[in-house]
């Protein structure tokens, strides 16, 4: 499974990619056994990994808090999110489409920051009501940390890391959320999205090499300015901005494909010529009579005149060799209530949508409750290839 259900919050759904485990066991490890040793040589291992996971814990809890204040204030402007995915470099919340004008957008990539950055004064706040010194001047700063207990040493890191989280998100390369802000004032200024979104694109992918360089410049002993020195720090700023520059091109990649495809009527694109067959049709006929023939990859399942459900090939395969007689269409079909569907009259930008968003390879086209054709991947990849120009190669990440 490459995704873990976490639950869901206001409707929302929360997610944790497989990667998260990845970074979840190394700050906590990173914790255990360098930061909170050097700054008490004189606690248990214990002590320290139990502060360790709890402070983990409580780190990604903030990056969750990050971004519902994103899925919250998008909703306010009616921009759809459905689910939130944490990963290796934090979370992202999934908008259905973009935000319908610039001040939605600046709104909802301005208030993430903004709760980090009160997430971590909240954080050295409570330091504080704990009885940890407000300043610590001392020449030797760990010789103060050393008189804290677990939960003021906990919450100083929380503080610190949330702020420098708020921060480093307010840098202006797209797709970080300072990049977004860029990229709403230049909306506002020209009224031109996709000119806005290249600018803040290119603005992230200078963003990008400069931690690339600089990580090279550390993996080779060279001290940065800010970054510091360190293998290790190197080869991991190095990913960070390999992982950014990708990013801030697919994200100007999609816009380009949405944009193309706005306009454009699914019943231009949609395959017309399909086989239907009857809820009663055995699995075994199917497979010998007209699986071969009709070069389909899904069969709508349809009884007097209307859609029930849909028949795939992975259907098909979970079905036992010795049952394909007795099986018909309907006891292996995806019913109709489980499927998305579109009209002919939508826009191929909300198919390209529901494809990427739900990881489909074909969406039935529905009309009075008959289907009248599909709608594939691969007739929007076709389509964009030959009309539009654009290179696709980022839509299955929307």
């Amino acid at each position: 499974m490459r995704e873990i259900p976490l639950g869901s919050i206001s409707g929302i759904t929360i997610r944790a990619d497989w990667s998260f485990l990845i970074i979840f066991a190394l700050i906590t490890f990173g914790l255990a056994t360098g930061v909170f040793p050097q700054w008490h040589p004189d606690w248990s291992a214990g002590i320290a990994w139990v502060t360790a996971i709890a402070a983990a814990v409580l780190f990604f809890a903030s990056v969750l808090t990050h971004e519902l204040s994103h899925a919250l204030v998008g909703r306010a402007h009616r921009v759809q999110i459905r689910r939130i995915t944490l990963f290796m470099f934090g979370g992202v919340a999934e908008m259905e489409s973009e935000p319908p004008s610039w001040r939605a957008e600046l709104g909802m990539a301005i208030v993430g920051p903004l709760t980090s950055l009160l997430l971590g004064v909240l954080f050295l706040g409570l330091m504080t009501l704990g009885g940890a010194p407000v300043h610590i001047d001392s020449t030797d700063p760990r010789q103060i940390l050393h008189t804290f207990g677990a939960l003021p040493t906990m919450l100083l890191w929380l503080g610190l890391v949330n702020l420098t989280l708020g921060v480093f998100n307010l840098v202006p390369g797209f797709p970080l959320d300072g990049g977004r802000v860029l990229r709403a004032i230049m909306w506002g200024v020209t009224g031109d999205l996709r000119r806005a979104t290249h600018w803040a694109s290119g603005a992230g992918q200078g963003f990008a090499w400069i931690l690339m360089t600089a990580g090279v410049a550390m993996i080779l002993g060279v001290p940065v300015p800010v970054f510091g020195g360190g293998v290790v720090n190197g080869i991991w700023l190095a990913f960070i901005g390999w992982f950014l520059n990708n990013a801030a091109l697919v994200s100007y990649r999609q816009l380009l494909v949405r944009d193309s495809l706005r306009g454009v009527h699914v019943r231009e694109l949609m395959q017309a010529h399909l086989l239907k067959v009857d809820p009663q049709m055995s699995v075994s006929t199917l497979l010998h009579e007209h699986l071969m023939s009709s070069g389909q990859r899904a069969f709508p399942v349809q009884g007097n005149g209307r859609l029930l459900g849909m028949v795939s090939l992975r259907d098909l395969q979970r079905c036992p060799r010795d049952a394909l007689e007795s099986t018909s269409m309907a006891d292996i079909m995806t019913p109709l209530d489980q499927l998305a569907t579109l009209s002919p009259e939508q826009d191929a930008a909300e198919a390209l949508d529901l494809i990427a968003h739900h990881d489909l390879s074909q969406i039935p086209v529905v009309q009075g409750g008959a289907v009248l054709g599909v709608v594939r991947r691969e007739d929007l990849l076709k389509w964009l290839s030959t009309h539009a120009g654009v290179n696709a190669g980022g839509m299955t990440q929307a």
